[in-house]
């Protein structure tokens, strides 16, 4: 066939026990997933407060579709921006307190469009952009980061005052700063604190933050922030629909002059169609549900639970106090082998390899939701224990990360 590297490449994947798959789900509920015919609970899946099958959400879908049908149809710079495009969008800069928003079919689509904006907006632009950002940046970022920006430095992970070096170092005319509130693969918080004190040494400074596994995890009604006065001195907040809120989509908030321009000069906004609006009415309610606090309340008495069994079962746990808790492994073939064991055992848990994290630190990644129960939460624990035994592997986390 034409582009012989593709099978090369597909080889030499499969060779390093690096290829990909995919997972044909059945049914998905209450916590529990089917899978070629076999029933899971699900430790794998973003749907921290079980929102993507709340009856209120679902509900709210129903009605958009009815009302709206099920595409924007166009651009939101054409006719597919809707009413309920504008009230999401005002609810979420409300809660990022910000004083405007956006909305993106993706995190992925949102963060390419950041850095294409900021760094080449027009033909014949002339400023430099350097943009720096926590190494364990989302992919999404750093590939955006990587093509457009005109200088791009990876500082070492939560430690912001590594990043000063490297604005000292360089000449760009801008420069920003960015991280993830909480980081994807190890669940822990940024220093929000250290990224936004960097502003005060130099001019032309933005800081972004990531939310997308903050919002509806973190802080007082799910803000995304221990601190939300925090997100005053915030110039760039993304956050997506797919975790927490159990729905689809993304978005970006800033100052009402940041997204006019991004909704200008954002390729990614203006061509593309819009997000489905029965879409942004089901986000909506999601959002509602949200910050009630019920489902976060339960989400977090998960964590405490989980966290305090592993304690008690000699299976080390990571600082993350987030949904996501990580549990590394050494060598990709192991952790595919204890997720299949896992599997067997009638408990999901995504095995994450390299190029995803560094080699030698490859990990189980188990997510907790809400809509786990204390009984799930021991299923998954016993199991951990069978693994351990069976498989003779030892669990550790500070020790074996990079």
């Amino acid at each position: 066939m034409p582009f012989g590297f593709i099978q090369d490449a597909l080889v030499q994947r499969e060779q390093g026990g690096l290829l990909r798959g995919v997972k044909t789900v059945t049914q998905q509920q209450q916590g529990l997933i089917q899978i070629d015919d076999k029933y899971l609970i699900n430790f794998a899946g973003n749907d921290y407060l079980g929102l993507s099958q709340d009856q209120d959400v679902l509900q709210s879908y129903t009605e958009g579709l009815a009302a709206f049908g099920a595409s924007s149809t166009a651009s939101p710079v054409v006719c597919g921006y809707h009413h309920q495009h504008r009230a999401l969008e005002s609810r979420l800069a409300e809660l990022t307190q910000q004083s405007s928003a956006m909305l993106f079919s993706s995190g992925f689509a949102a963060n390419q469009a950041i850095c294409q904006a900021l760094a080449k907006p027009f033909p014949n632009s002339r400023h430099s952009l350097g943009v720096v950002s926590d190494k364990l940046m989302h992919a999404s970022f750093v590939e955006a980061a990587m093509s457009y920006a005109q200088g791009y430095y990876r500082f070492a992970h939560n430690q912001p005052n590594n990043a000063q070096k490297f604005i000292d170092n360089n000449q760009h005319e801008h420069y920003l700063i960015a991280s993830e509130g909480v980081f994807s693969m190890d669940g822990d918080c940024a220093p929000v604190s250290g990224l936004l004190a960097l502003k005060a040494r130099k001019n032309e400074i933005c800081v972004m933050l990531d939310q997308a596994h903050a919002i509806g995890v973190i802080g007082k009604e799910g803000c995304g922030l221990e601190d939300p006065q925090q997100y005053d001195d915030i110039d760039i907040v993304m956050g997506t629909f797919g975790k927490s809120l159990g729905t689809q989509g993304a978005f970006v908030a800033g100052s009402s002059d940041l997204i006019l321009y991004l909704q200008n000069f954002a390729r990614h906004y203006v061509y593309s169609t819009a997000l489905c609006p029965a879409i942004a009415k089901a986000t909506d309610t999601a959002l509602t549900k949200m910050m009630t606090g019920a489902f976060r309340a339960s989400l977090h008495e998960n964590i405490e639970t989980f966290r305090r069994l592993s304690v008690a079962n000699d299976i080390e746990v990571s600082e993350s106090y987030s949904a996501i808790q990580p549990i590394i492994l050494s060598g990709s073939t192991s952790v595919i082998k204890a997720s299949e064991f896992l599997s067997d055992l009638g408990v999901l848990v995504g095995a994450i390899r390299t190029p995803t994290v560094p080699k030698n630190a490859e990990r189980l990644r188990i997510t907790l939701s809400a809509s786990h129960s204390k009984k799930d939460i021991e299923s998954l624990i016993d199991a951990l224990c069978i693994l351990r035994d069976k498989m003779k592997l030892e669990y550790g986390f500070r020790e074996r990360c990079i």
